[in-house]
């Protein structure tokens, strides 16, 4: 997989590394020589350019990239880099960042966005996880499924406690991915028990959380924590 990534800074090289790291083609875009510098990572495309400019993307060969990334630190610029990458290239997939969440309604399909990453959302979810149980949480947002990925800490009281999983009723466009239980991570099968304590992930449409959410921890309030 081919991937064009605007921004050199920490993050997109970070982010440069662990593609390498997979075996994927990489191409880092930053308009300063220096940053560039610092970016530069064995078997790693550099160009130097702006990547607002329909010029620099062109020369990047968008149209061969399967992903773009927008990892600039300016929620502008990564906008900008979105929808040209979106509606002039035709970039299958889009993933931008999101610097500041007062930004965040922007970041959605009408720039181009297919999935927007916002590290302080994402990290108040992981704070939302790891103090809440029996109250659903939602840690990531699938912009074009219209589904998110939850999580709920199955409470002691749950009427599900020891019930198959495949003789739970789940709500309608819910599906459960994982289960974690001490320092397993499980994939669930239809009869594995559900116990006291398990980290339950799921996939589900956002309409459907609160019915989740009733179904596991009757009574308690419904959180959520906005897109990340």
């Amino acid at each position: 997989m081919r991937v064009v990534i605007a921004g050199a800074g920490k993050v997109g090289r970070s982010i440069a590394r662990e593609l390498i790291g997979n075996g994927h083609d990489v191409l880092l875009i930053d308009h300063d020589a220096e940053t560039l510098q610092l970016g530069l990572i064995a078997e790693t495309e550099t160009l130097l350019a702006d990547a607002c400019e329909i010029d620099s993307l062109t020369q990047a060969d968008l149209p061969s990239c399967q992903v773009v990334v927008a990892a600039t630190g300016d929620d502008k610029v990564n906008l900008v880099v979105s929808l040209l990458a979106k509606t002039e290239y035709g970039v299958p997939r889009v993933v931008a960042r999101v610097n500041h969440p007062k930004n965040e309604w922007m970041f959605d399909e009408s720039w181009g966005v297919d999935v927007a990453v916002s590290t302080p959302r994402m990290l108040s979810a992981l704070v939302e996880e790891a103090v809440t149980v029996g109250d659903l949480v939602r840690l990531f947002s699938f912009r074009q499924g219209e589904a998110n990925l939850v999580e709920l800490t199955l409470p002691g009281n749950s009427e599900l406690e020891g019930k198959r999983v495949g003789d739970v009723l789940w709500p309608p466009d819910t599906a459960l991915v994982a289960i974690v239980r001490g320092t397993r991570v499980l994939s669930p099968g239809p009869d594995d028990a559900l116990e006291s304590g398990d980290e339950l992930l799921f996939v589900c449409s956002p309409d459907q959380e609160e019915a989740l959410e009733e179904l596991l921890a009757p009574g308690h309030i419904h959180r959520q924590v906005e897109e990340v």
